[in-house]
């Protein structure tokens, strides 16, 4: 089987991070295996949108290399939906998402390329590793609890493994799992700097799983993201803050697709991983070793505060007080570039 072209979809939203978003391009445009195009989709920012028109309309025209396609998010703010804009307006068979604070590695398409030998595999995801602000990891901040900011957390398999879903900042899907199970949901995920809501590439995969139950997903440890970990996010508060939103993300997900599925790889992770960070972290502890009651503590905390989220996300979702929704992606009939910027028309978000 022919290995797939992959389009690689970067959501941005602020100019604070203009660096962070020229370093992620950089990192795609020099893979060992090119990507077919780079689609930066701008999240309702017009001062970003110009800005990064005519970086990348300046590198067409003395580079010649015209694989940055700016585009404007097409549906409601937000993460998902610019996503959605990506999806509907990228050209290759398979989809990879890269955060716009993260890089990646030399081999990472390649080795998401290597997963879709087999037809059934529907997505394939990475692995993603922190770079501290400071650094270095905070001692107290447990490697259990990775996903707080973005990573690939401690418990997950080694290897290339099956999953029931890859994580959002590090991953691909063919471009059918889309036709099957429409885009990623509006109304759940992130929104800019608003509270750090998640879940959505969740609720895609098991949607995804239901509508193809013969789907395979796939995590593969040799894709590898470097992403970036403001100081904000180095303390306690924004772990506290995050565990929480967590929860009330689950809940939404467990009200959509059941609690058995939803929460399927949170008991492995409750009952088997924390509980095991815990007890190292005690045994550090007791021998004088740096952070280890942090740790343990911190990994308490976590699960209490998420718990917290889930159970008020749980009372909201049977009132009806939130609500998402999914809707089919639909192939871009027609592009029109005007000043270097790609504007879509008949668009589905």
């Amino acid at each position: 089987m022919n290995a797939p072209d992959i389009s690689v979809v970067i959501c941005v939203y602020t100019e604070d991070r203009w660096e962070d978003i020229l370093a992620a391009v950089t990192s795609v445009r020099t893979q060992s295996r090119p990507a077919r195009e780079t689609l930066l989709v701008v999240d309702h920012n017009q001062a970003l949108l110009d800005r990064l028109s005519r970086e990348y309309k300046e590198h067409e025209e003395h580079r010649g290399t015209g694989k940055v396609r700016v585009l404007a998010n097409a549906g409601p703010r937000g993460l998902s939906a610019g996503r959605n804009t990506g999806i509907a307006a990228s050209r290759g068979d398979v989809i990879a998402f890269l955060d716009d604070d993260a890089v990646a590695e030399r081999d990472w398409l390649r080795r998401f390329a290597e997963g879709y030998a087999d037809p059934r595999v529907m997505a394939v995801g990475g692995r993603t590793m922190p770079i501290w602000a400071s650094g270095r990891r905070p001692v107290w901040f447990p490697a259990e609890f990775d996903w707080v900011v973005g990573c690939t957390y401690k418990g997950l398999p080694p290897g290339r493994v099956r999953v029931r879903n890859v994580l959002g900042g590090n991953a691909s899907f063919r471009r059918t799992a889309f036709d099957a199970a429409g885009g990623f949901a509006t109304g759940i995920g992130r929104d800019g700097d608003r509270r750090p809501l998640g879940c959505e590439e969740t609720e895609l995969c098991i949607r995804l799983t239901r509508a193809r139950p013969d789907a395979v997903l796939l995590i593969d440890d040799r894709a590898v993201i470097h992403h970036r970990v403001p100081e904000a996010r180095e303390h306690f508060a924004y772990f506290r803050t995050r565990t929480y939103a967590e929860g009330l993300s689950k809940a939404l997900v467990a009200r959509s697709v059941g609690a058995g599925k939803g929460l399927e790889s949170e008991r492995r992770y409750t009952t088997r991983v924390l509980p095991a960070g815990v007890a190292r972290g005690l045994r550090d502890a007791l021998l004088a070793r740096p952070g280890g009651a942090g740790r343990a503590a911190a990994i308490v905390a976590g699960v209490v505060t998420a718990a917290g989220g889930y159970a008020l996300g749980s009372v909201r979702a049977r009132r009806g007080g939130t609500t998402f929704a999914a809707l089919p992606i639909e192939r871009n009939s027609r592009t029109e570039r005007t000043d270097g910027i790609e504007r879509n028309e008949g668009a589905e978000p």
